[in-house]
């Protein structure tokens, strides 16, 4: 096979206190999709280039973004935050969102008086797709809580058909789930996060920009 380009992409982990247990939200992909079929991921995708355009009514914590900047430019790294938002309202209909102007943006997502906000987005995990599969990406994984999303997090009315069976999982129920190896290595990864709100002292990077694949940090 051939190797194909990698495109940006940008990952939203959901975070959720049910019963005192941190859950995670996530969705099945459909049997015919060309890249992961059947497997439960989080919401997430590829980044458009309209994203490096779109106003955030607020930023993320400062080490975030200087993270996300490593290697990039701001624009690009400003896009990854965005894709992340978007991302989460087309598949899950759930809004990361403060008030601000209405505008026409991504099919009603600013309805009502909301603006994109990527503060509560904690930057915690990188991965670059391995060669030889049929698409690639270099994916900036977020974690975000629940109480950053606008309205009803159990309302997936909104969502787009490309996730099914979205339900919020305790991390024990997602690690039984069917996952792709890079989710589970980020669901090891991120386990520790999920109870707490301050950014990760580094920034796991799984790199398959080489030959062989390498674990670096990003600090």
């Amino acid at each position: 096979m051939n190797d194909v380009p990698v495109r940006d992409a940008a990952t939203v982990i959901l975070v959720r206190q049910l019963n005192d247990t941190p859950h995670i939200l996530m969705g099945q992909r459909g049997k015919s999709a060309a890249f992961m079929p059947n497997k439960f991921v989080f919401p997430g995708g590829a980044v458009d280039v309209e994203d490096e355009t779109i106003p955030l009514s607020s930023e993320p914590d400062p080490i975030c973004v200087t993270r996300l900047s490593e290697g990039t430019t701001p624009g690009r790294a400003h896009a990854f935050l965005t894709a992340a938002i978007r991302e989460t309202w087309e598949e899950t209909g759930l809004r990361l969102a403060n008030r601000g102007p209405e505008a026409d943006l991504w099919d009603g997502f600013s309805h009502g008086g909301f603006a994109p906000s990527a503060q509560g987005l904690r930057y915690v995990f990188r991965a670059i797709t391995p060669p030889g599969r049929p698409r690639r990406f270099d994916a900036r994984f977020f974690i975000a809580n629940a109480t950053d999303i606008v309205g009803d997090p159990d309302d997936f009315s909104k969502a787009c058909d490309e996730l099914s069976h979205l339900h919020w999982v305790s991390l024990a129920e997602a690690r039984a789930l069917d996952l792709p190896f890079i989710t589970e290595v980020v669901l090891a990864e991120v386990g520790a996060l999920a109870q707490t709100t301050t950014p990760p002292d580094s920034v796991p990077f799984f790199d398959n920009t080489g030959p062989t694949s390498m674990f670096r940090r990003i600090f």
